[in-house]
């Protein structure tokens, strides 16, 4: 497959502007050669962006099993300036989640039959949420990462996409917070809460991520699989 708006090469795929109404934002995109299983799409966290270093090990781990990802900036270079001094934008969950939905657009006008996935960490995964119930017949499966679903608020109980929400076993209020969402996630095909022990909100601690990483990749792999004849 090959998208409109690829310029560069970087490390992490090539370079891509994706329009997004008034603005245009920055994404790098990996494509792996021979069969893809999906392409899955990253809404990154509080006060972060597409650089993000743990985002970026999730996402070498999906590409490992022939998953395409795009990892691209929610907010441009001056709306990130203006969130590092008011740290506003960054929980304006329906702007994040209308940013999704204009990438998920432009990942359909290109490939149609692609199987979409999101992962979404911190108030990435409310956003992903929103944007997944907005986009019913394009989202096939979800994971947050440390996330904040219950700021997806009413839509939670829309979303059809098979949700995977993992959580630190020691970060004990986003744990709560997971469980009061997973409940409310009454139309989702699969639903599954997963606790890493041991684990912080961040996943900073040795192998903790990983751990993340793999339970993500089974997901994606479960419910992006498609068949071939």
């Amino acid at each position: 497959m090959v998208m409109d708006g690829m310029e560069s090469s970087t490390p992490h795929g090539k370079l891509v502007r994706i329009p997004a109404g008034p603005v245009v934002l920055e994404g790098d995109l990996y494509l792996p050669s021979g069969n893809r299983r999906g392409l899955v799409l990253f809404a990154h966290g509080s006060g972060s962006s597409r650089h993000s270093p743990r985002n970026r090990y999730v996402a070498s781990v999906l590409q490992q099993a022939d998953l395409g990802t795009l990892l691209f900036d929610l907010l441009t270079r001056e709306e990130e300036s203006i969130d590092d001094r008011t740290a506003r934008l960054r929980f304006d969950i329906g702007l994040l989640a209308g940013r999704l939905a204009a990438a998920t657009d432009w990942v359909m006008s290109q490939a149609s039959d692609v199987r979409i996935g999101y992962f979404g960490a911190s108030t990435g995964a409310a956003a992903a949420l929103v944007a997944a119930a907005k986009k019913q017949d394009a989202v096939s499966a979800i994971v947050s990462r440390g996330g904040r679903p219950d700021l997806a608020g009413r839509h939670l109980n829309e979303v059809r996409a098979p949700t995977l929400l993992i959580v630190g076993g020691d970060d004990e209020l986003v744990i709560a917070l997971n469980r009061q969402a997973l409940n409310k996630l009454v139309e989702a095909k699969d639903k599954r809460l997963e606790i890493v022990p041991g684990a912080t909100h961040l996943f900073e601690e040795p192998g903790k991520l990983e751990q993340a990483a793999s339970l993500a990749r089974g997901w994606f792999e479960k419910h992006l699989a498609t068949t071939t004849t």
